[in-house]
């Protein structure tokens, strides 16, 4: 069972590739699955997060608060305003710039750990500025969303922290309290998380492609340009800035990382909940959900030999 566990985990991008072309091209696959289950499913995830999660995670912040500071300031800037100026550049409609933002705006992807540790990055950085991201993403994320896209649409950022708050921080909590008061039980599910995780988000991606088919088949690749140029570009950002301060190459390589790989599911879930007038806001966070698992995985391959 573990064998098959782990290579679920291993080959993740190329499950999220293969559920989302089955989704695109025979939508009936998962539309019958209601768009509003993908809140739950993002729940699951977090909830594994919270059980991986250790006080030693924690303590990184603590110990090197110059370095994850660092990391989050150009998590919270470079993304947000990269998916303005995308969305300025190549003039998208209000609903498919909304998708860009969001995805801009949430904090990083919880696949960055392990992007990272192949690469050869500085993996304890990188779980630092996940963990502190995921922390602010309550209070930064509904903010800058506001910035960036209040003059498109009404922005209910009260309503987002809080779904930020159920959706994310509780079930890391909930993760965090099994580990502390079940520790053998905890133990004992731990090796499966990253296939359960692989397997909810692919489910995720297929649905909300499933809903949006006809549309992505339509006029789907301006939107696979923003949000691939996204990615590059945060990706590239991210390792420019940590060569300009100088750092380390292991350290450039998880700032490249955690810059570039985002929480897209977060930013489909909110675009579910709080613009469900905009159907399309949802497409951008699916598509980077499944290209930033194959540009990550290049990434490292890259990086590694660097």
């Amino acid at each position: 069972m573990k064998r098959i566990c782990n290579f679920i985990a291993r080959w993740m991008g190329a499950l999220v590739v293969v559920v989302a072309a089955v989704a695109l091209l025979a939508p009936q696959s998962l539309n019958w699955i209601s768009t509003y289950t993908i809140n739950p499913m993002l729940g699951v995830i977090m909830f594994g997060m919270g059980l991986t999660l250790s006080p030693a995670d924690f303590r990184i912040v603590l110990s090197r608060p110059k370095d994850i500071l660092l990391g989050c300031l150009a998590q919270f800037t470079v993304m947000p305003l990269l998916a303005f100026l995308i969305s300025w550049a190549l003039q998208l409609p209000n609903e498919l710039a909304l998708g860009v933002i969001l995805v801009g705006c949430c904090p990083g992807g919880t696949a960055s750990n392990v992007i990272t540790y192949l690469a050869k990055g500085d993996l304890a950085l990188s779980v630092g500025m996940t963990a502190c991201s995921t922390l602010l993403a309550p209070v930064l994320t509904p903010l800058l969303v506001w910035l960036m896209a209040g003059t498109m649409v009404n922005v209910d950022t009260i309503g987002m922290l809080t779904s930020i708050i159920y959706v994310v921080i509780a079930p890391i909590v909930a993760g965090l309290l099994c580990q502390r008061f079940m520790p053998r039980a905890t133990r004992s599910v731990t090796p499966y998380l990253p296939a359960l995780s692989s397997v909810v988000i692919a489910v995720v991606v297929g649905i909300i492609v499933s809903h949006n088919a006809s549309r992505l088949l339509l006029g789907g690749a301006i939107v696979v340009a923003a949000v691939v140029l996204h990615n590059l570009l945060g990706l590239s950002v991210g390792y420019a800035i940590g060569r300009l301060l100088r750092l380390p190459h292991p350290k450039r390589v998880a700032l490249s990382i955690e810059v570039g790989m985002q929480n897209s599911g977060l930013a489909s879930s909110l675009a579910v909940l709080h613009f469900a007038a905009y159907p399309l806001a949802t497409v951008p966070g699916a598509i980077f959900s499944v290209w930033h698992n194959i540009s990550g995985a290049l990434a490292a391959k890259f990086y590694s030999r660097a």
